[in-house]
This record gives structure tokens, C-alpha cells and sequence, in this order.
């Protein structure tokens, strides 16, 4: 690379830390980072400015970067007519998220590259994703856009200025339009439940039609609600889900992780892409399902999708890097794809022959883009199935195909990666903190905790000031920009599962900081709900504020699942109220789309059903503690916590959460303590006591008898 770019002149971007615009630091275009040098020359010498927002594993960034940025004469013209100015959306969410409302605003649609022409003073009036460099169908190019918004700027500035400040105000009167008008309670989670029924694609798994993503906070809301409601329904829609993404090309059947989406309804083509946090919420999602059902493919999905996180995301000091590219030789999909002779070349005939079967490869290479049933591993029938066609049995087909697995996976080392993105992100690594914590007390794991303490071990030493200060991202060694909301709610995540999992009252401590940070620096108090970007930060168009999911749970909505926990956990009453009128705030919003308002609605479905407080007070070694934490982790109850007192902890855990100090251990001996609906029952001291309290919940009850007994 250094090679390649010996000849080319370097333009400020050199000195970012952002893979992304490091991407572009030798491109002819002049491009200036975000900030006040970029608006003051625009402001000098009266230009608009060209905003490129994007990041460094997406695909169409590529292609735009190679067909338009890399051109001398693209190039030429842009420096010519703008000041351009390229943003990370990974490391400026915050900016991201204004000016994609205003493509979503201008063009009806969204997405990477995002392209945005506007005046000095940051007003957009020009909105695109790709732009190609010659115009083509129905799409303007490059190389007429620049000239057109040349002439149109030079000619009709002040029309072009009223139209920009026209599009500014209906952005700030949309967002301060009221959220409310509908009741946040069941009768929106069955709504929404209702709504994806509809959608669910009964033949394949998953909802709607291609592109389709795997969605799998989608998943997690359909396994709550069925333990809420017994609707089996939702339930057998989540877990066959799981398994159609598990067997298809989306999932890395070499390596594992999951990709980005599948290209085609049955889950058999992806776009290559692996991000961070796909990868966090599809281990939450098969943790989920596994805790419900003791369905062990579901657990053997989130082992392969950690055990490819740890082995390729893991930095060398315990925190994960951001995402790896589609691309690798110039290609999509490149390092991932397989033709039959390849596969035979490296395990042989027989065993060649078998997986190629197995996986439905064909004989042929691509000509220029992978081929489904060619070129993408994915399976083609169970492993009955396929020994049976084999002639041989179960165990021995099984056998030999991880066996054609693992050497294809030592083979494919040897090929050129896709670049991977190395910024580290807090509220993406929080998420996989949560992730692998929560999978590591489910499945009893202690390796799993082990690497989530390390990364947050990391995230408090390199992305926290001594003040307490969070910041979003770390890159080459540089500390960089104030954290946002989710930055702070997916941490909260984090910390709330930490705590469940080593009952560390300085975690929990720290949970309540992160909450009271995050309520003081984002909280609408007028209205409810949470800003996405801090008070008193860079001043944008406006600070959005809304509880949609994007590629991830929206930050809204993580931060009122999650001080609903934390309330439950301190006794805190404050938290809840921070909720209530954070339910109230985004409801009417929620009614008009629930499926871009999945999680706001699990976190409300959390919030009206009922509620298990559970607290053992007893020494952490004594034989009946740590029966009665078997129990209680037994039970598939989303809606349950658990705190720990002991000796060493109390007088710590009694300051944060101050209804523990009076629930101590009755004679001496371990006692379990449990609220439901805030009503307590009488303390008990055994675990075979403890069970019968938390079965007399009819569904909580029947579904712990249902696995225990082996009927799932």
C-alpha cells in the first residue's frame, strides 16, 4: 500500500487516527476533516461544502472512493466547486444521524456512502447515497452533478440558501413534533407481535423479502414475548429464525460470525461484511433462545460466533475491534468463497466430495460475483440427510465435514484478508461485553467472562478519564470524542449483566454513574426519553432524538430497558421515573412503526409485565448459596434480577442499593428473598423452597418443568 501510494500527494486526512479517512488521505480530492478549518474557508471563499459520510468496511464507499475520489478530473472539479469534507459514521454517529435525516428527509431513502451538498453554515440542500461517476439510467454522475451545482450555486445562491434553511426547520419541527398521543402498554407489544407475524416468511426464516438481515434483537423480543404471553407462535418464529441463518451463506460456515445481510430471501447470499455488533446481538439472541428451550443448536451458535470474535476481533489487550470489509483482491466476497475443485485440492476426493455436497458448492469459479449454490458454503440438507445420501452414518458424516472444515479453514489463512477496521468503539464493545458475559453465565463459561471482564477492563482504562468522562473511540493510541447516548446506555448494558453475572457491588456502583451521567448529559427533561448527542457538545442542525432501531437497538431504547433493571436491582425509585416518562415520549411514534421499534418495545414489555426481585443473603462458598443461584438461573425469566449479599459486600451494597441492608440471613443461614409485583413473599431458606416460589408463575413455572424434564 505504502508502494502504491509513493507518487501521490498526501491531503489532511494523513493525520486522522479513523481507518476510514486514512482510506482517502491520499485521494486528489482536497478533503478536510470535521471541524472549523473546513467551514471557515467555505465561509471565505463562499462555497458549499460536500460532505461524504461512510466508513471503511463498506462496500459502496469503495467502489465511489475508486470510481470518482481516486479520479483526477472528479477530483479537479470537486476542488473547484466545494470545500469537501469526510466523515467516519462509526466515529460520528452523532453527525451521521442529522444529515441522514436530511437524505431520509430530501430523497425518501437511506444509507452508505451518504452524500450531502450544503452551504457553509452546515444547511443540507442536495441528499444522495452512490453516486456514480457518469450518469447512468436514472442516476445523475458525477462528473454532470458538480458542474450543475456549480451553476446553481453561482447563479441562484439565495434560493438555494432560503430552500437549505427551509429543510432545516422542517427537520427541527419534525423532531419537536409530540411522540406521544397513544398509551404505552400491551396493547402495542401485541400490535407489534401481530405485525411481524405478517411479515415472518414462513418458508425461510425471517422477515419480508431481500435484502434481509438477521434482525436478531427482533428474535430476543419474539422469545420474551412468548414467555409473557405462551404464544408459541412467536417462540417457534424466533428459533427457526436462528437455525435458517445458521445453515445459510449469511453465516460463515468456514470461519463463523455471522455477515451483514443476505442478498436473497433464503439467507443463501450475503453481502460480506462482519461487524462487531451483528455479532454481539446474534450471541444475545441464541443465548436467549438456548436459556428458553435448552436447544443446544442454539448454543453451538453462539460458541461459533464467539469463538470467531475471540480468534479474529480480539486486539491483543482485550477490547474488539469495529468490524472486517466485504471486500478482499478487489473483489466481494473474495476470501470466502469455495468451488468444489478447491475444496477437493485441500481435503481430498471423498472427503472434498462430501462437503462440496454438504455445502452445495458447484465446479465452476465466479466470473465477477459470487453465485449462489456455487460458490458460498451453505448447507443443503441436515446432516441425516446428507449421510443418508452419503451411505455412511450421522456421527461419521459429522465427523469428516468439521474435519474438510477445519482444513479449509487453515487453507483460507493463507489468502489475502479483507481489511479490518482496528478504531475501538465503546458502546459496540459494550454490546459484546454484555454479549459474552450473559453467555458465559448462562452456559456456565468462565473463559467467556473472563474475556468480557478484560474488555471492560480495557474500555475503563482507555476510554474513561479519571473524572469519569466516557469517550466514544480509541484509535492508534488517541483518546478521542465525547461519548454519545449510546455510547453510555450500551455500557449501562454492559455493566447490569456484569454485575448479574459476579454480584461485584463496585460494578453495580458503577452502573448507577454511568445511569446518572447519562440522565444528567442527555435526558429531555421537558419531553422525555434521551438525546443522542450531550448537552453543551458540538452544536449540529439539532439533537436527534428518537427510539428507532438501526442496525442496532436504538440508544433510547437500551437506556430504558436498562435503568428499568437497575432500578429493580438498587430499589432506586428515580430510575423508573426517568422510564415512565421516557415510555410516554416515544409511544406514538412506536404505534405509527413498531418494527423500527422492537426494542422499545421489549423494554415495555419488561415494564408491564411482572417483575421478579431476588435477593440471597449468605456467604458466596456456602453450599446452599450456591444452590439456590442454580435455581434461580434455572429459570428462563427475563424479567428477573438477582443481587447477592454477603459479609464482605453488604455495608458497600447497602449504600447503593439500600433495601438489601434489612434482607440478612435468618439464623445464620442462607436466605433467599423474593418480590414479584412488588409484593414479597416470605423468605426461605432452601433452594427446593425457592424453586416452588418462582414456579408458582404459571409460565415460569411450566417452561422450567417443561426443559427440565427434557421436553424441549
Amino acid at each position: 500500500m505504502a508502494e502504491e501510494r509513493a507518487h501521490l500527494k498526501a491531503n489532511r486526512l494523513v493525520r486522522e487516527k479513523s481507518p476510514y479517512l486514512l482510506q482517502h488521505a491520499y485521494n486528489p480530492v482536497d478533503w478536510y476533516p470535521w471541524g472549523e478549518e473546513a467551514f471557515e474557508r467555505a465561509k471565505q471563499e463562499n462555497k458549499p461544502i460536500f460532505l461524504s459520510i461512510g466508513y471503511s468496511t463498506c462496500h459502496w464507499c469503495h467502489v465511489m472512493a475508486r470510481e470518482s475520489f481516486e479520479d483526477p478530473e472528479v477530483a479537479r472539479m470537486m476542488n473547484e466547486t466545494f470545500v469537501s469534507i469526510k466523515v467516519d459514521r462509526e466515529e460520528r454517529p452523532d453527525i451521521d444521524a442529522v444529515y441522514m435525516q436530511a437524505c431520509l428527509a430530501l430523497t425518501g431513502r437511506g444509507g452508505w456512502p451518504l452524500s450531502i451538498i450544503m452551504t457553509p453554515e452546515k444547511l443540507p440542500f442536495f441528499a444522495a447515497t452512490y453516486i456514480p461517476k457518469m450518469s447512468r439510467f436514472d442516476m445523475t454522475g458525477m462528473l454532470d452533478l458538480v458542474p450543475k451545482v456549480r451553476d446553481l450555486w453561482t447563479e441562484r445562491r439565495e434560493e438555494v440558501r432560503s430552500s437549505a434553511e427551509e429543510v432545516a426547520v422542517a427537520l427541527k419541527t419534525a423532531l419537536q413534533e409530540s411522540a406521544g398521543g397513544e398509551k404505552p402498554g400491551m396493547a402495542l407489544v401485541h400490535r407489534a407481535f401481530r405485525n411481524l407475524e405478517r411479515e415472518y416468511d414462513r418458508d425461510h426464516g425471517g422477515f419480508g423479502h431481500a435484502p434481509k438481515f438477521p434482525s436478531p434483537h427482533v428474535l430476543i423480543f419474539l422469545i420474551r414475548y412468548w414467555q409473557a404471553t405462551g404464544e408459541k407462535v412467536a417462540l417457534e418464529t424466533a428459533v427457526k429464525t436462528l437455525t435458517e441463518i445458521r445453515k445459510g451463506g449469511v453465516f460463515d460456515q468456514i470461519g463463523f460470525g455471522v455477515h451483514r445481510y443476505a442478498t436473497d430471501d433464503a439467507w443463501a447470499l450475503p453481502h460480506f461484511e462482519k461487524m462487531l455488533y451483528d455479532q454481539a446481538m446474534l450471541v444475545l439472541a441464541c443465548t436467549e433462545a438456548f436459556e428458553a428451550t435448552r436447544n443446544l443448536a442454539c448454543r453451538r451458535t453462539a460458541d461459533e460466533v464467539i469463538a470467531y470474535v475471540l480468534r479474529d476481533l480480539a486486539a491483543p489487550d482485550g477490547a474488539f475491534y469495529t468490524a472486517e470489509d466485504a471486500e478482499s483482491e478487489g473483489a466481494e466476497g473474495r476470501f470466502y468463497l469455495w468451488t468444489a475443485p478447491e475444496v477437493r485440492e485441500v481435503a481430498g476426493s471423498d472427503d472434498g466430495d462430501l462437503f462440496a455436497a454438504a455445502y452445495a458448492l458447484g465446479e465452476r469459479a465466479p466470473a465477477r460475483v459470487p453465485q449462489v449454490g456455487m460458490n458460498v458454503p451453505h448447507r443443503a440438507g441436515t446432516t441425516a440427510e446428507i449421510a443418508r445420501h452419503a451411505g455412511i452414518t450421522e456421527e461419521e458424516c459429522a465427523g469428516r465435514l468439521e474435519k474438510v472444515r477445519k482444513e479449509l479453514l487453515s487453507a483460507r489463512a493463507g489468502r489475502i484478508r479483507p481489511h479490518r477496521d482496528e478504531k475501538i468503539l465503546l458502546d459496540w464493545n459494550a454490546l459484546m461485553v454484555a454479549a459474552l458475559v450473559r453467555a458465559g453465565r448462562v452456559f456456565g463459561e468462565e473463559r467467556y467472562t473472563a474475556a468480557a471482564l478484560r474488555a471492560l477492563a480495557f474500555l475503563r482504562a482507555h476510554l474513561r478519564d479519571p473524572d469519569g468522562r466516557l469517550f466514544h473511540r480509541y484509535s492508534g493510541g488517541e483518546t478521542a470524542i465525547p461519548a454519545m447516548l449510546d455510547d453510555h446506555a450500551f455500557l449501562l448494558w454492559a455493566l447490569n449483566e456484569v454485575y448479574q453475572t459476579t454480584s461485584d457491588p463496585a460494578v453495580l456502583k458503577e452502573a448507577c454513574e454511568v445511569a446518572d451521567r447519562m440522565i444528567a448529559g442527555f435526558a429531555d427533561t421537558a419531553g422525555g426519553g434521551f438525546f443522542f448527542a450531550p448537552a453543551g457538545g458540538e452544536k449540529l442542525l439539532f439533537r436527534q432524538k428518537d427510539a428507532y432501531d438501526g442496525a442496532m437497538p436504538s440508544g433510547n431504547a437500551v437506556a430504558l430497558q436498562n435503568l428499568l433493571v437497575l432500578s429493580r436491582l438498587t430499589g432506586e425509585s428515580r430510575y423508573e421515573e426517568v422510564v415512565a416518562e421516557g415510555f410516554s415520549a416515544f409511544s406514538g411514534r412506536a404505534a405509527k412503526n413498531t418494527s423500527a421499534s422492537i426494542w422499545y418495545l421489549a423494554a415495555l414489555l419488561s415494564a408491564v409485565t411482572p417483575s421478579y426481585e431476588v435477593v440471597i443473603a449468605g456467604e458466596r462458598e456456602d453450599t446452599v448459596t450456591g444452590a439456590m443461584l442454580n435455581v434461580v438461573r434455572g429459570f428462563y425469566i427475563p424479567n428477573l434480577t438477582l443481587v447477592l449479599r454477603d459479609d464482605e459486600n453488604a455495608g458497600v451494597l447497602a449504600d447503593i442499593a439500600p433495601h438489601t441492608a434489612r434482607l440478612t440471613p435468618i439464623r445464620g443461614g442462607t436466605t433467599a428473598y423474593l418480590c414479584r409485583e412488588r409484593l414479597c413473599e416470605q423468605p426461605v431458606q432452601d433452594a427446593a423452597a425457592l424453586k416452588e416460589l418462582l414456579s408458582v408463575d404459571s409460565h415460569a413455572g411450566k417452561y422450567y418443568m417443561a426443559y427440565a424434564q427434557g421436553m424441549r
